[in-house]
């Protein structure tokens, strides 16, 4: 009985070496391919089934991976000729400096996007932190009717916003969502000219400094703050 086991055994063993060292003749797709281009996953199963993507399933994992928008691919044999490969895509929360894209995740990648996506700048080992804080900041800013069209992050951890008004926020390293929130509160009561302003520095225990335009085009005019 136990030879008739590990005889099956072998068998099965044998057969299914076999089957997997068949070349792939098909390729299914699955998982979220919204951001994908059909031609990106045409020339991908080209690839596979032709064989320049490699034949194992590792192989063909690594170059799905490669794919733009492709966070993550899982891939499963479908025998006696086929593969399914699982797709996760990136969902994009902002530009990365000059030429990439960071996601939900606070992951950068690189993939052609082209709506309307504020901008984080800063050093890459900083996107997943840029990618957490983000949400708090924005609602920070949203009673001044306005949203984050850029946001930075220094190698010293200094924070500064734009806005889409043009204003500058100069947050600095400290409570950041209370400074914001202070400043939130305050703006309706400033001045008609301090409304002009365009550079707000927000690192004061209790207030903060505002600079008009014509004051950043002269700086040896500019006031001390009150």
């Amino acid at each position: 009985a136990a030879l008739a086991v590990a005889a099956l055994a072998g068998a099965a063993w044998y057969a299914f070496g076999a089957i997997s060292s068949q070349p792939i003749e098909r390729v299914t797709f699955a998982g979220d391919m919204s951001r994908i281009a059909p031609g990106d996953l045409e020339t991908f199963a080209h690839a596979v089934t032709g064989g320049s993507a490699g034949t194992s399933l590792d192989a063909v994992r690594d170059a799905a991976r490669k794919i733009p928008w492709v966070r993550d691919a899982s891939v499963r044999r479908r025998f006696p000729d086929a593969v399914e490969v699982t797709f996760q895509v990136h969902e994009p929360l902002a530009r990365w400096n000059d030429a990439a894209l960071v996601s939900t995740r606070g992951e950068v990648f690189s993939a052609a996007f082209e709506g309307t996506l504020p901008r984080f700048r800063g050093r890459d080992s900083s996107a997943a932190l840029m990618a957490s804080e983000y949400p708090a900041i924005a609602r920070s800013v949203a009673p001044l009717s306005a949203q984050v069209v850029e946001l930075s992050l220094s190698p010293r951890g200094a924070w500064e916003v734009v806005l889409d008004s043009g204003l500058v926020l100069e947050v600095g390293r400290d409570d950041i969502e209370s400074r914001l929130a202070r400043f939130a509160q305050a703006w309706p009561l400033v001045s008609a000219r301090a409304l002009e302003s365009k550079h707000a520095d927000l690192r004061y225990a209790n207030g903060f400094a505002l600079t008009r335009v014509a004051e950043l085009k002269n700086p040896e005019k500019k006031k001390a703050p009150r």
